[in-house]
């Protein structure tokens, strides 16, 4: 039987499915996190062959003695995954101190987590990114913009979600920023792109090839959705474009992914620009894990199938026969408090109710980019699709 580690099953609350197929599938799994047990849902609970709480997950040596002790009991430990990118290195650390080979190392990070990192071998899959500074000092700042020009954009260089990202504008916000940043962060300063993200999501197997692709689509800016307090919108492609998926590929090639669900983020351009033609895909970043949030459960929605299971099947077979059935359009609207909508939350839920599968309160956790109320629906047309964003955003 295979031993699998699951960091932090409880968060996000639907990745106890993950757990779930794995179990099914005939693995061992061993879950560490640091809510009480008594307060897992049962799901969870049925989803684990056992659980280790810690005092915080934060704690490495906790973590560690929790790994530790499962080695104890139950032998070798094959897998050892959260697909949370706020874990990603302390996975990595602990793969690394218990020689666990099935994942990224200590010394893969510098590639996957850090985005100045990344631009290498998105540059050697021929796939163009971004000019970028490491941000040091105003004149060091001034000379990469008397280059690019403003606007724009710092984040950190390891940095998760758009926490941090700031679109500077003239000398002035470039003087502020500099003052007022966490000087413990190293940033990174990238020139402007006029673009909307779509990305590339994918389980791929232990030779590097996928077993199931699909993609999302931003039409807003994720950094405008959390400095503004902004409603959020994205949606899950009814067909993935084929310029993507070869994008995808491409760098998960040049990436050496092996045995994981990725999510790569693409800039279209939505203009002529120094990194390419309007329509062209260009690089944002990587991410070495599902989309966040309620994202792998849109998956489902929109390729009527089972991302969980496909997963799970990869860890523990290498591969998947789930099927695939009607595809459809999954948006995602996540609407933010305090706003006059037009129409209520129930008045939306009753106008959309055939289409709607998910509605909720989304976790604190998550609301800065994602908003405080979610509604997910399918559509078989963009036009539809368009209708109900309309409907669901409009405000007195």
């Amino acid at each position: 039987m295979q031993n699998c580690v699951f960091i932090s099953p409880n968060f996000p609350t639907n990745y106890w499915k993950f757990c779930r197929e794995l179990k099914n599938n005939g693995v061992r799994v061993l879950g560490v996190g640091d809510q009480p047990y008594d307060e897992l849902t049962p799901e969870l609970k049925d989803s684990l062959n056992e659980y280790y709480k810690v005092t915080s997950l934060e704690h490495y040596e906790e973590v560690y003695r929790a790994v530790a002790f499962f080695i104890s009991k139950y032998g070798r430990i094959d897998w050892l995954e959260s697909n949370n990118e706020y874990w990603l290195e302390k996975d990595a650390m602990l793969r690394t101190d218990f020689n666990i080979q099935s994942g990224w190392q200590v010394g893969d990070l510098g590639r996957i987590k850090y985005k100045s990192g990344m631009k290498e071998y998105y540059q050697a899959a021929g796939i163009p990114t971004a000019r970028y500074h490491i941000v040091d000092h105003f004149e060091g700042c001034k000379a990469f913009i008397a280059e690019v020009g403003y606007p724009v954009i710092v984040k950190p260089d390891n940095g998760v979600g758009a926490s941090h990202t700031y679109k500077l504008d003239n000398d002035g916000e470039l003087w502020q920023f500099l003052n007022e940043k966490d000087q413990s962060t190293r940033f990174i300063m990238e020139e402007f792109v006029t673009a909307e993200v779509n990305s590339y999501d994918a389980i791929i197997d232990s030779f590097g090839n996928p077993i199931f692709e699909t993609g999302n689509v931003t039409p807003m800016s994720i950094m405008d959705i959390v400095n503004n307090r902004d409603n959020s919108l994205y949606y899950i492609v009814k067909d993935l474009a084929e310029d993507v998926r070869a994008a995808g590929r491409a760098a998960v090639k040049s990436f050496g992914v092996k045995s994981r669900f990725v999510h790569f983020e693409f800039f279209r351009l939505t203009k002529d620009q120094y990194m390419g033609k309007k329509g062209d895909v260009v690089a944002l970043e990587v991410n070495m894990r599902p989309c966040g949030g309620f994202s792998p459960d849109m998956m489902n929605y929109a390729n009527s199938t089972d991302v969980y299971k496909i997963w799970a099947d990869m860890i523990a077979f290498n591969c998947s026969t789930k099927p695939q059935g009607q595809h459809y359009f999954c948006a995602f609207a996540g609407r933010r408090d305090g706003k006059p909508f037009q129409m209520s939350h129930e008045e939306l839920a009753a106008k959309y109710a055939s289409q709607i599968r998910m509605m909720e309160r989304i976790p604190d956790a998550l609301s800065g980019a994602m908003g405080n109320q979610m509604f997910v629906a399918v559509f078989p047309t963009e036009e539809e699709m368009n209708a109900f964003y309309a409907d669901a955003v409009r405000c007195w």
